[in-house]
């Protein structure tokens, strides 16, 4: 049997009286796309902060690879592959797609820093990054200016900034925040695409999307995992619908 890359065991956290994550346990296995829901106030963005580290545990245990990461800074669980996008993006409005991709790339590689010459300037670190914005997509837009995107291709472009990273696991914090349903469709392309190439952590609050993407669901609901399994089943559960779904069909 496979070994997760990903393991979580008895995560606590909380604030003054409020418990945050309450005994999440959960895992994720070598090229899955495993999807956290819950409603809002469920505690899912604090549990990817506990992952990357920007959170504090209570108590708990985080494995990684087979390493125990539990204790270590956000850097050293970034340089081990854990790489995370986030609800807002993040991208320079002012350079263009490729520069920044490869402006990412450099930070990554670190030895080809410079901090009065683009990234771009620099062939090899071009090539990367024109890999990493095919993949999502966005290959077309290479020389655009970041701020003249559509919100669903920053968001795209977030995700390549991602993969030049090297990551051996990719921690999605809601990426399709804010997108229209066409926009939604282009980052569920995406994510099919890069699916089974990489494992993936998915929050997300659009359940059509969630149900076509995962392999694995996860519910969490004031802190707790109420149930976990295939789409299938969570869809079928009864304490997940009274919870969370409702009866709406997300087929």
């Amino acid at each position: 049997m496979s070994t997760p890359v990903l393991s979580l065991s008895g995560l606590h956290k909380s604030y003054g009286a409020l418990k945050v994550t309450d005994g999440v346990s959960l895992d994720v296995m070598p090229g899955e796309l495993h999807a956290i829901i819950g409603p809002n106030g469920a505690g899912k963005t604090t549990l990817i902060g506990e992952i990357t580290g920007e959170v504090a545990l209570d108590a708990g245990t985080i494995s990684f690879c087979g390493e125990d990461i539990t204790r270590l800074p956000i850097h050293q669980r970034a340089l081990r592959g854990l790489t995370r996008s986030f609800q807002i993006t993040q991208v320079l409005p002012g350079f263009t797609a490729l520069e920044n991709v490869a402006t990412a790339a450099q930070a990554h590689d670190g030895s080809s820093f410079h901090f009065f010459r683009r990234a771009s300037s620099e062939s090899h670190l071009n090539r990367v990054a024109m890999d990493a914005l095919a993949q999502v997509g966005l290959a077309p837009r290479a020389g655009m200016v970041a701020a003249s995107l559509s919100h669903g291709e920053k968001r795209q472009l977030e995700i390549a900034m991602a993969l030049v990273s090297s990551p051996k696991i990719l921690l999605l914090d809601e990426p399709m925040a804010g997108m229209g349903r066409e926009e939604t469709e282009g980052m569920v392309e995406v994510l099919m695409a890069l699916k089974g190439r990489y494992p993936m952590v998915l929050v997300e609050h659009d359940m059509h999307a969630v149900f076509r993407l995962a392999d694995r669901i996860s519910v969490l609901v004031y802190g707790r995992v109420i149930a976990s399994g295939t789409p299938e089943a969570v869809r079928a559960d009864p304490a997940v619908r009274e919870a969370y779904l409702g009866e709406e069909d997300f087929a």
